[in-house]
């Protein structure tokens, strides 16, 4: 098993949305819902971008990329799809890729993987078709590799991620509803085999009522060994 503590850090800025500051320093904004996330920190924006990452078309992911992505003139890594979209809002930094591929951006290394979810840009009417939802594992300057899951449902693709990437860490909702809850999030960590895990799309709306404590009990049930690391709205891990 691969070794937690390589110099990285994650900060949770509310529901999907993730700031990674790198080994080397750079800062790579996760699904960057911040502008009108109820449970964003007032200071989520970070001064500096070097890199978005979004997975899939829906606003309470796609959030402020387009703003971020024009003002610090950095890539935004996504479906192809999701990318002609951003294309077409004057983004010329988009980039985008399809499942199984990899890329790298700001010297990082990201990976499409599969997530069982919709995907449509859904702040327009009619509705923009933004391809299929997809996961990311990042591979930092180092190698160490971090998995985010994306909206999903528990999926055997874990395992694969799993053989594969070796991640050290796994970002993976737990809400419930629209995506899986702590049930199917324990399982996804025991296709997984990463040692952490961080949960994430919970307590932003009603409905979405998986917490970490459940996912640590349901973890215990099945006899999963990997440590959830609870997080409030930004708090970090490093």
């Amino acid at each position: 098993m691969k070794v937690w503590g390589r110099g990285f850090t994650l900060r949770w800025l509310g529901h999907s949305a993730f700031h990674l500051t790198t080994i080397a320093g750079k800062h790579v904004l996760i699904d960057p819902w911040l502008t009108g996330n109820p449970t964003a920190p007032l200071d989520a924006e970070p001064a500096h971008v070097d890199l978005i990452l979004v997975s899939h078309g829906h606003g309470d992911h796609v959030g402020d990329a387009v703003r971020l992505a024009k003002q610090h003139g950095c890539p935004v890594v996504c479906g192809f799809e999701l990318s002609l979209f951003f294309e077409s809002e004057g983004v010329t930094t988009a980039s985008g890729m399809g499942k199984g591929g990899t890329q790298t951006a700001a010297g990082i290394a990201i990976t499409a993987t599969h997530a069982i979810h919709s995907s449509s840009v859904d702040d327009r009417e009619p509705r923009i078709y933004a391809g299929e939802a997809m996961g990311f594992v990042i591979t930092l300057e180092n190698g160490d590799p971090l998995y985010f899951a994306g909206d999903t449902g528990p999926m055997m693709d874990m395992q694969l991620i799993g053989d594969l990437y070796e991640p050290l860490v796994a970002m993976l909702p737990i809400g419930d509803f629209y995506t899986m809850g702590p049930r199917e999030a324990a399982y996804a960590m025991k296709l997984l085999g990463a040692p952490f895990v961080i949960g994430m799309h919970y307590g932003t709306f009603p409905p979405l009522v998986g917490r970490p404590e459940m996912l640590e009990a349901e973890l215990a049930k099945r006899g999963v060994s990997a440590q959830v690391i609870k997080l409030e709205p930004g708090g970090s891990v490093s």
